[in-house]
């Protein structure tokens, strides 16, 4: 999903501003480049991927929630959980 998709659908889910929807692409974007960088520079090995887009989304996160009023922050932490445990679940192989 593009920056600008995952920011409308942001706005949608948490209500936010136009400010707010203009604030956070632009961090999605910023990300978004930091996270192609990433991925070219770690030549397939998804562990170096992994270790190495970790603290970029650390910041993205707190970034974004700077942004956010204190309910919309907490939306959005309850966001990034929920999609956190979807991937695990789809990730544990039938267990």
């Amino acid at each position: 999903m593009s920056p600008e998709d995952r920011a409308k659908q942001m706005q949608t889910q948490l209500k936010l501003t136009d400010d707010q929807t203009a604030k956070i692409t632009a961090i999605l974007k910023v990300q978004a480049t930091k996270m192609d960088s990433v991925r070219t520079a770690a030549n397939g090995d998804r562990d170096a991927m992994r270790t190495a887009m970790g603290p970029i989304r650390t910041t993205i996160t707190a970034q974004i929630k700077a942004v956010l009023t204190p309910d919309q922050a907490t939306a959005y932490q309850k966001m990034l959980d929920d999609q956190r445990a979807r991937m695990q679940q789809g990730g544990g192989g039938g267990n």
